[in-house]
């Protein structure tokens, strides 16, 4: 494994900002190797003997436009690959077929298996069991979970759930990107491969962890907001820095910072959050 540590892209395909800070990754990289081949040793014993799992999209060009691997000119160029997975999965489900952000998702898939078929049964494990109806036309999956993260927050970090009432913002404006594209290209590539790996291990709860740890670890920072506008530039803010970069400490902490969440409190909040929905047409 190359991490390209000095590289203007990184082992994804992924194009480093101008200002990415190389030094902070070096030292960041150095000690999450040891991580990564300590955690492939673990892999490698739990899945050995276990078998693998073996219309019209206008906006192909438009994803991961900063990725050399899905550029018109690389060989092979991703692009077709992508293609190719998506009007699949769109004959295979055809409930759902096609839906912004499915997309960003498979995309990441291909980068990570490098083949078509495996890219395919993930998506289909993601869209049709953890995460249903995110992606399906009135995506009510979706709004769903933007709600009940809404109450879990009022549960957990009432300050912020009471900034968020008094100033008037919609949970659906500040996270809906963390939920409809699964954090990319929201946290970085490594922090979303681990986000990734608890998700279809433990299912759909994780995106809550994930949502409620960055929320409570920066509760003073947002409450400094002191308007709308403000509000979703804090939210913006909360997924960069340090703490999202070191992805070992951050999958840590989601364990801890949220407390305790069972998939009988989210289950019972998806129902009345949905009933709500569904009464305001």
């Amino acid at each position: 494994f190359d991490p390209r540590i000095g590289s203007r892209v990184d082992p994804y395909g992924f194009e480093r900002p101008d200002d990415f800070d190389y030094a902070s990754y070096e030292a960041f990289f150095s000690r999450y190797l040891v991580v990564l081949t300590r955690r492939a040793i673990k892999w490698s014993k739990l899945l050995k003997g276990k078998n693998s799992i073996q219309k019209s999209l206008k906006d192909m060009n438009r994803t991961f436009p900063d990725n050399i691997k899905f550029r018109r000119t690389a060989d092979p160029c991703l692009q077709h690959t992508l293609y190719n997975v998506l009007v699949a999965y769109g004959h295979h489900n055809k409930a759902v077929g096609y839906c912004q952000g499915m997309n960003f998702i498979a995309g990441y898939l291909i980068l990570i298996t490098k083949n078509e078929e495996e890219s395919f049964w993930l998506l289909d494990a993601l869209i049709g069991r953890i995460l249903p109806d995110y992606y399906s036309p009135a995506m009510m999956g979706l709004k769903t979970d933007q709600e009940v993260l809404g109450e879990l927050v009022k549960l957990k970090v009432p300050a912020v759930a009471e900034l968020m009432e008094r100033h008037g913002v919609m949970w659906t404006l500040v996270v809906s990107r963390w939920f409809i594209c699964l954090f990319i290209d929201i946290l970085p590539v490594e922090t979303v491969l681990r986000i990734w790996d608890c998700l279809f291990y433990e299912g759909s709860k994780i995106i809550f962890r994930v949502a409620l740890t960055l929320i409570k670890q920066h509760q003073a920072f947002i409450l400094e907001a002191t308007n709308f506008p403000d509000i979703c530039d804090k939210f913006k803010q909360i997924t960069k820095g340090t703490f999202v970069t070191e992805c070992h400490t951050f999958m840590q902490k989601i364990f801890t910072e949220p407390g305790t969440l069972s998939m009988t409190t989210i289950d019972k909040l998806r129902e009345t959050c949905r009933e709500k929905l569904l009464s305001q047409g």
